[in-house]
């Protein structure tokens, strides 16, 4: 494993990356989207969900999207699509002592808003341990991976991005933290699980800006906390 000694930021993902994707947390915000694409456009509900999903793969995200083309509210959206059921999120507080132990800061960078952040990591039962929260909200609406929400987050948070790493799901989110020198850790679906994704947001696992690539964050979290140890 490369060395990740150096690094004092620890910087995560929220959805299928610190819960596993085979959870299908995301699937009860994603098809509360397509309804609201198919109320927003008076669709039948198979063309809305394309729509959807052609505007979150140009957009970055579904609600970038409807606000360049629908002019949407922000905030009432939000509220939407994230009133969902915790309870499937699978429950691990080892990994918060795992990500307490690393040295130095940690962080959450989410495409989502910061109180679907909070459910999720008290559902998982790591809450109270991330020294910054930073949503789309905080990213003026800007996500991942547009370089803009990088850049404010990384500024707001006072962080060098040389000492920093990025836990992601999604290869294309980590072509900008690796174009500015950040080390960049790539979580992929648990080999044997069933999930729900499209095929583009897989893809890229082999890229130049992917330096790990691991489907176990606990077990790649326990590599990296015994490495610091010796």
């Amino acid at each position: 494993m490369q060395s990740l000694n150096h690094i004092t930021d620890w910087v995560f993902d929220l959805d299928n990356t610190l819960y596993p994707r085979h959870c299908d947390l995301f699937a009860q915000i994603d098809w509360k989207m397509t309804a609201y694409v198919e109320e927003l456009t008076g669709l039948e509900q198979a063309e809305a969900r394309a729509l959807q999903k052609q505007m979150y793969k140009d957009h970055g995200t579904t609600m970038n999207g409807l606000m360049a083309e629908y002019n949407i509210d922000p905030h009432e959206f939000l509220d939407e699509v994230h009133d969902i059921d915790y309870s499937q999120v699978e429950y691990n507080p080892k990994l918060g002592e795992m990500i307490m132990d690393l040295p130095g800061r940690k962080h959450i960078f989410t495409n989502g808003h910061v109180e679907h952040a909070e459910n999720t990591l008290r559902a998982i039962g790591i809450d109270a341990i991330f020294d910054t929260i930073f949503g789309i909200v905080e990213a003026d609406f800007n996500p991942k991976p547009l370089p803009y929400g990088y850049e404010k987050f990384l500024n707001e948070a006072g962080i060098d991005p040389e000492f920093a790493a990025m836990f992601e799901d999604m290869p294309r989110n980590l072509e900008v933290p690796y174009s500015i020198g950040m080390a960049t850790v790539l979580i992929t679906p648990r080999k044997g699980t069933k999930f729900a994704a499209e095929t583009w947001e897989l893809d890229g696992e082999s890229g130049k800006h992917i330096d790990h690539v691991t489907d176990d964050i606990d077990g790649f979290l326990g590599k990296v906390l015994t490495q610091l140890a010796q």
